[in-house]
This record gives structure tokens, C-alpha cells and sequence, in this order.
């Protein structure tokens, strides 16, 4: 799993930064996010990051990436709305 932060100057580069990480996980916070993929896919998200949004930087941005095992994971601590991600549910109309 990776938790991946972002902080960037421009509304443009956060917003495309975003919609990219959305189709690989889901947003815990409003600038973070975590991704739960196979290693190929997460290794083609830094990839994508170093090619495509690095060079866009200004000084003051940043993405910050932690990468956690599976033992960390599941250890982890999760409160409110958090606690509920990983649960499964079913949704009847």
C-alpha cells in the first residue's frame, strides 16, 4: 500500500495530480491518497510521477510518497469514517 501527499502551487497541476491518482485508490484526505494495486501498477505510478509532474514542479510543491508492508497495514489505526474503508458492506436500492 502506498499513502501518497501532495502539495502543489497551481490549481491545474493539483487537479490533473488528483483525477491521476483517483483511478488507482481513493482519497483519504484532500490531498492525500491510498493506494491498494500490484506492485507493476505502483511502480508505473512513480514512474508517472518523475516523468510527467517532476518536471512541473515550482519551489514550493511537493508529493511525498510512504510506502507500508502488509504487517503495517494491517496494524494500522483507523478512526471515524477511516475505520469503515476497509470493511465490506453491501448496498441494497
Amino acid at each position: 500500500m502506498l499513502i501518497v501527499s501532495y502539495d502543489f502551487e497551481k490549481n491545474k497541476i493539483r487537479t490533473d495530480f488528483s483525477k491521476f491518482l483517483k483511478k488507482f485508490g481513493s482519497r483519504i484526505q484532500y490531498s492525500v491518497y491510498e493506494i491498494n494495486n500490484s506492485p507493476r501498477v505502483i511502480n508505473n505510478i512513480k514512474k508517472e510521477i518523475d516523468y510527467n509532474y517532476k518536471k512541473r514542479f515550482s519551489k514550493t510543491d511537493s508529493i511525498i510518497i510512504f510506502s507500508s508492508c502488509n504487517r503495517c497495514t494491517k496494524n494500522a489505526i483507523k478512526y471515524g469514517s477511516a475505520a469503515n474503508s476497509d470493511k465490506e458492506f453491501v448496498v441494497f436500492d
